[in-house]
């Protein structure tokens, strides 16, 4: 479990500032995500997640890099205590 400053401070050591190469999201199950991605047609070899310490942190986390031009949508009922952030 890792703090809302620790997950971006390694978002960006992954990302850089070209935010806008790379799609974030939030999910209870990373795995299933990842591999929803997957089948989708997207090119998940560069996946990266954390298990943030809330879903209001996660939420926050990517509300921030949404705001900043990632990829991504604020959708998604987060219903379980235990929530990832991730990008790709």
């Amino acid at each position: 479990m890792a703090t809302k400053e620790v997950i971006k401070k390694e978002i960006e050591s992954h990302t850089g500032t070209s935010f806008s190469s790379w799609r974030i999201g939030i999910t209870e199950d990373w795995e299933k995500r990842k591999k929803e991605w997957k089948d989708a047609g997207q090119n998940v070899t560069y996946w990266y997640h954390w298990q943030a310490a809330s879903s209001t942190d996660a939420k926050d986390i990517e509300s921030y890099y949404l705001g900043k031009n990632m990829k991504g949508g604020s959708g998604g009922q987060i219903t379980s205590r235990t929530v990832y952030v991730y990008i790709f």
